[in-house]
């Protein structure tokens, strides 16, 4: 079986940081700003990129699933009301 790549620094660092402040607030777009010197939509981007990534799953298999089961959860929510439903 192929070994998975290391996780690359600013994707270690963007886990840490998910890890932290698991939640949305302004506080933590304050600190998003200031940490990568980016808001929260390139923010975001840039995490979803990083949770596809094998070898994040590898480095943190707990918080990746977890963050991929929230996005899930947010695009079936999303889903849902685009349709005039309420989500399950």
């Amino acid at each position: 079986m192929p070994e998975n790549p290391p996780l690359a620094e600013e994707d270690r660092s963007i886990l840490d940081f998910e890890a932290q402040w698991p939640g949305h607030s302004g506080a933590k777009e304050r600190e998003m700003r200031q940490r990568f010197g980016v808001g929260p939509a390139r923010y975001y981007q840039a995490l979803d990129t990083v949770i596809d990534s094998p070898a994040a799953l590898a480095a943190e298999p707990l918080l990746v699933h977890r963050l991929l089961r929230l996005r899930q959860q947010r695009s079936r929510s999303r889903a849902a009301r685009i349709l005039g439903r309420t989500a399950d």
